[in-house]
């Protein structure tokens, strides 16, 4: 399948910088989001980090199945989904390496969502709460279930969804690169069709625009990936652009 993509992130309308970080290879067919977290502009490096050693672990092994593997494989996964979840774990160890280096970036940590895509098979990586959603036939899902305590709340029945969307801890991950060393990665397989969107995000969309609202737009715009990145990242700023806003939209056509 030919593969259609727009990238676009967004300062928002209260951030002064940008923590967010988005990277296309599209030779490797790899898209990764990063949201990038702690003070004195080290959410931006961490997020960085992030996104640029996922794409060099990405390349080592794209021509090479003989390299070293720092984690071993995994059995049950494919090739491919291996070299995904092997690079968000390689990032994570390279953020960690940085807070080492420089005192200002202790305690720095980053959210990713990435996709590797091969043939008619996406792979995806989620870490934190940026998110990847599958919009099919006009319906929007969720891929990809949030690291965040307020949604640990939310499954364990504690909290409604109408009290998730404002609590005043919506934005505290449970998990993140640059935490700890034994990083958990949470991988899926998907089969896609000719139609299908992938929606990358960070949570500076999520946050301004419900499920519903986003597959509004994504109804709107379907066709035309960059009317539709802007039209979604110009809707979280309408309703007041509080956080950085990262979309990447993946179109699969025949």
């Amino acid at each position: 399948m030919k593969i259609v993509y727009q990238a676009i992130t967004d300062v928002g309308r209260k951030r002064k910088g940008n923590e967010d970080s988005l990277f296309v290879n599209p030779e490797q067919n790899l898209f990764v989001v990063a949201d990038g977290m702690g003070g004195h502009a080290a959410g931006e490096v961490a997020s960085k980090v992030a996104v640029e050693s996922i794409n060099e672990f990405v390349c080592l092994t794209a021509g090479d199945e003989e390299i070293t593997w720092p984690f071993g494989l995994d059995q049950d996964m494919s090739y491919d989904g291996n070299r995904l979840k092997t690079a968000v774990r390689f990032a994570n160890r390279k953020v960690l390496e940085a807070m080492k280096e420089r005192s200002e970036y202790e305690g720095m940590a980053t959210t990713v969502a990435a996709v590797l895509v091969d043939g008619e098979e996406a792979n995806l990586a989620h870490v934190g709460d940026s998110r990847v959603y599958l919009f099919r036939e006009s319906e929007l899902s969720q891929l990809t279930s949030d690291h965040s305590w307020v949604n640990e709340q939310l499954q364990s029945g504690v909290i409604s969804a109408d009290q998730a969307r404002a609590h005043p801890l919506r934005n505290v991950v449970t998990r993140a690169l640059g935490g700890k060393a034994d990083l958990q990665v949470d991988m899926q397989l998907h089969k896609l069709k000719p139609g299908d969107l992938l929606l990358l995000c960070s949570d500076g969309l999520t946050t301004m625009v419900p499920d519903e609202e986003i597959q509004r737009v994504m109804r709107e715009g379907a066709g035309d990936v960059q009317k539709l990145a802007q039209g979604l990242v110009a809707e979280a700023n309408a309703r007041g652009g509080e956080d950085n806003i990262t979309v990447l939209l993946i179109q699969f056509q025949e």
